[in-house]
C-alpha cells in the first residue's frame, strides 16, 4: 500500500481532517495512506453488503455506513469498507467510539499481513466484531486481537445479534454479476 506523497512533512490531524482527497485516505501517525479500492469485485461486494444491511436494518437494529472515518486513536484514522452501528448510537462526523462491526474487503493489492495488523488496531480500539472478506480467493475471516480466523461455519455472524450472512450466498451472488 503506497503512502500518498501529498505532503513533504508529517501531517497534523487538523490538516488531514481539512484536506479533501479524491478518494478518502487513512491517517496513520502523521502519514496519509491511500486505500485500495475501485476494483470490480471489491466494489460489487461492498454494494452487495450495503444492500443486505439496508434490507435487514430494522430487524437487525443497525445503521450501516460505507467508508466512514473511525478515529481509533489520537493519531490514527481508519476507514473500513463498511462500518455497522447499533441503532440509536449517537451520530458523529468522525466516529470516536467502537462500532458494532467493521468490514474490510480485500483488494488484490492488500496483504493479509497488513490487514491482520489493521484488525489488531480495530480490536485494540474496542471493535469486537471484524469481518475480512477476500473476493478473489472466495474466503472470509473473523478478526480479533488474536488475528484472523477463517470462517469454517459458512456464516459471518455478530454474536448476540440477529446478524447472520451466508458466505456462500455472497460469493454466489458475485458469480451471477
Amino acid at each position: 500500500m503506497a503512502t500518498q506523497p501529498i505532503f513533504d512533512n508529517p501531517v497534523t490531524v487538523d490538516q488531514y481532517l481539512a484536506t479533501v482527497f479524491e478518494h478518502d485516505c487513512e491517517y496513520v501517525d502523521g502519514t496519509i495512506e491511500e486505500r485500495a479500492l475501485g476494483e470490480f469485485e471489491h466494489s460489487f461486494l461492498q454494494g452487495l453488503l450495503c444492500g443486505i444491511f439496508f434490507q435487514n436494518r430494522l430487524e437487525w437494529g443497525v445503521l450501516y455506513l460505507p467508508e466512514q472515518r473511525v478515529r481509533i486513536s489520537p493519531t490514527r484514522f481508519r476507514i473500513p469498507d463498511l462500518t455497522v452501528l447499533a441503532a440509536g448510537t449517537p451520530r458523529e462526523r468522525v466516529l470516536s467510539r467502537p462500532p458494532l462491526l467493521a468490514i474490510e474487503i480485500q483488494s488484490p493489492e492488500d496483504t493479509l499481513r497488513r490487514t491482520t495488523a489493521k484488525v489488531k488496531e480495530y480490536s485494540d480500539f474496542g471493535i469486537r466484531n471484524v469481518w475480512v472478506i477476500d473476493p478473489e480467493n472466495r474466503t472470509a475471516f473473523m478478526g480479533s486481537a488474536d488475528g484472523l480466523k477463517e470462517v469454517s461455519s459458512g456464516w459471518l455472524e455478530v454474536p448476540g445479534t440477529a446478524i447472520r450472512i451466508a458466505v456462500a450466498d455472497l460469493f454466489a451472488e458475485m458469480d451471477r454479476a
